[in-house]
């Protein structure tokens, strides 16, 4: 089989696992090959996510390294033999790959918390308050592009949407209320659609007012996304030069810390609830 022009964030991140519980054993790539009849090369493919691996190849592999964690062990299987074509895959050739990156790692998370500090977070948005975000890029996007911007956007609702929805919450600094990316209609209805998504069961949302003590986390914008496993969650970071996959332990226990530290600085759900509606009727 050819190696794949580009892995995807997932397939990248199978290779990655395999690598660690490589050198967790101690063994170099050429000594893995030998192990399994294989090649220096193609073990680095696979390591590199640009080559698939099979069910049979990564539980040899995994004994190999001598790996007794079971459950790892079947989660880096399922991961190596999903087969699932979501709807991001339509995107595929229109959009960045990493559009479809973040949708699929969505797709398969099992929990997501997001801490979003100037724009209210992606999920949650209208269509014209997407609109609004994608329309104030340089250079400008001609239509063709923003428009299935806007359109992958609001799809990625699938996963607090579906009948088996993922546990979401999410913490907003009221900067991010208070920044009228639209005009006074667009915004109205963003704070009318966020007040909507809070009474969902599975969705939950916070508050920083701009008037909380000894808050220092205006930098702590994130998305953590919970893997079926601890060790195989994921943290992304958006910057002005693309979007950061973070896997790495000491990352995802930072992250983890972090978010706790920004929840704690947050207003519970209900006074959230209060300070949005109380907002609303500032406008």
């Amino acid at each position: 089989m050819a190696p794949r022009s580009r892995p995807t964030a997932r397939q990248a991140r199978l290779g990655t696992e395999l690598r660690r519980l490589r050198e967790a054993a101690g063994l170099k790539a050429r000594e893995a090959a030998g192990l399994i009849s294989s090649t220096s090369a193609q073990m680095s493919q696979v390591e590199a996510g640009f080559a698939g691996a099979s069910e049979a190849r990564v539980r040899r592999l995994a004994a190999h390294y001598a790996c007794a964690d079971e459950a790892l062990v079947d989660a880096l299987v399922t991961m190596a033999t999903d087969r699932t074509q979501g709807w991001w895959e339509e995107f595929r050739g229109v959009l960045p790959p990493v559009f479809l990156d973040v949708a699929e790692l969505e797709h398969h998370a099992t929990f997501l918390h997001e801490v979003v500090i100037t724009h209210v977070p992606g999920l949650l948005q209208t269509p014209d308050y997407a609109r609004a975000v994608f329309g104030y890029m340089v250079p400008e996007l001609p239509d063709s592009e923003l428009i299935p911007r806007v359109e992958h956007r609001l799809r990625r609702r699938a996963v607090i949407e579906r009948d088996a929805p993922a546990a979401y919450e999410t913490v907003v600094h009221e900067a991010a209320l208070r920044i009228r990316v639209g005009d006074r209609g667009v915004w109205r209805a963003q704070l009318r659609r966020l007040l909507d998504e809070s009474e969902r069961e599975h969705v939950t949302v916070r508050v920083i007012p701009f008037d909380t003590d000894h808050f220092a986390g205006a930098s702590a914008a994130m998305m953590h996304l919970g893997g079926p496993l601890p060790q195989l969650d994921t943290v992304l970071r958006d910057s002005p030069n693309g979007t950061a996959f973070l896997d790495a332990q000491s990352q995802l226990e930072r992250f983890r810390t972090l978010f706790r530290k920004v929840e704690q600085a947050s207003l519970d759900p209900r006074r959230t609830r209060d300070f949005i509606h109380h907002l609303a009727k500032e406008l």
